[in-house]
């Protein structure tokens, strides 16, 4: 018998005397290992793919939060702006707000933030819909709410068809971004949060608009590939690191995702669909057990502080993602002016200026 027979002769033996739980085992990690080398290969093709186009880094900015932290709403704004450096803004429509009486509009805030943006030639990605961001998420108007879905969709559309045609010709205006996790019911249940609305709603934009990409989010930040309709333009994913688990744990909880895991899932959708992906929300500020304002400076510093804050600007750099919008400027703020605590506020102009140093070496 040759030698490599003989090799092979003794290990189908000991293979055979392996117990069943140590044979699955076994298959188990060849399997993940061969799938992690799968992912990760794709992860440094995505990342590859787009390393030599600029990164458009943004900040999620609405009025209301700023008043909920007690900081000028517009002094935030231009702060974000002239100081930091932004050019980048997701902005919010919420229906609530501008439509307080059926068919009264009142978008004069939203207007003035177009204006300062359009005032530096800088960028705006609107989100638009039932659903938007910052608690509580399904932004109606108390006489909508009362109604059932018969009556009150149909204003929905008034309303969205207002403000797309109000903004669709503003030359600050590149992406709308359609129903925040429309899917993601953990955090808000929206009435008639069916499929089909979402490719109706997503029909209407095209129509209203053809010229803008829409984008809309991932109703799951970890896991699967969006194969089902309707098919944006661009999909977004949103990214929380450090928060604090009120289920399970009933403590902070680190998500181990590496970076390059989101950037496996964004290659994954560019390969099945053809569509690019972007990080739409990147957690800058804390995540306390009984919310921001209810949170001594102590216990903020444990899911958010500068250091968290660099390093998560790092991992959002690192996941291959070209378009980022931060989410947290009306907190960094806050913190600068209310608490003389300017340690958030220097790492992020720090990152923008480094953004904007390597998009001129492009």
């Amino acid at each position: 018998m040759k030698y490599s027979d003989r090799i092979k002769s003794h290990i189908i033996k000991s293979w055979k005397k392996l117990s069943f739980a140590y044979k699955f085992l076994v298959i188990f990690l060849i399997l993940l290992s061969i799938t992690t080398a799968g992912l990760y290969s794709i992860a440094y093709w995505y990342q590859q793919r787009h390393k030599n186009e600029p990164m458009n880094l943004g900040v999620t900015f609405i009025a209301d939060y700023a008043n909920y932290l007690g900081v000028d709403p517009h002094k935030t704004f231009l702060a974000l702006r002239d100081d930091l450096g932004f050019k980048r803004f997701r902005l919010v429509s919420f229906w609530d707000n501008i439509e307080k009486t059926p068919g009264n509009y009142d978008f004069s805030e939203l207007d003035w933030e177009f204006q300062q943006v359009n005032a530096v030639h800088g960028n705006v990605s609107l989100a638009i819909g039932l659903r938007q961001p910052r608690w509580p998420e399904c932004h109606m108007p108390d006489w909508a709410s009362k109604e059932p879905t018969a009556k009150w969709y149909p204003q929905l559309i008034n309303y969205m068809t207002a403000v797309i045609n109000r903004y669709k010709n503003n030359p600050a205006l590149i992406s709308y971004q359609l129903e925040n996790e429309y899917y993601l019911s953990v955090f808000a249940n929206c009435p008639d949060s069916t499929k089909q609305r979402l490719i109706n709603e997503f029909s209407l934009v095209k129509r209203l608009d053809s010229k803008t990409p829409v984008i809309i989010s991932l109703s799951n930040n970890y896991l699967g590939i969006p194969l089902n309709q309707p098919r944006p333009d661009q999909y977004g994913v949103s990214v929380y690191k450090r928060v604090w688990d009120k289920t399970i744990t009933r403590n902070y909880f680190e998500y181990p995702f590496p970076s390059w895991w989101y950037a496996s899932r964004a290659g994954l959708t560019e390969i099945f669909t053809s569509k690019t992906s972007m990080l739409h929300e990147l957690q800058a500020e804390p995540w306390p057990p009984n919310g921001v304002i209810g949170s001594s400076q102590d216990e903020l510093s444990k899911s958010m502080n500068a250091k968290l804050l660099s390093a998560r600007l790092k991992y959002g750099e690192e996941s291959g993602f070209r378009d980022i919008d931060l989410w947290g400027g009306e907190w960094w703020y806050q913190q600068l002016v209310l608490h003389n605590n300017p340690s958030l506020w220097n790492v992020v102009k720090q990152s923008v200026n480094k953004v904007n140093i390597n998009n001129q070496k492009l």
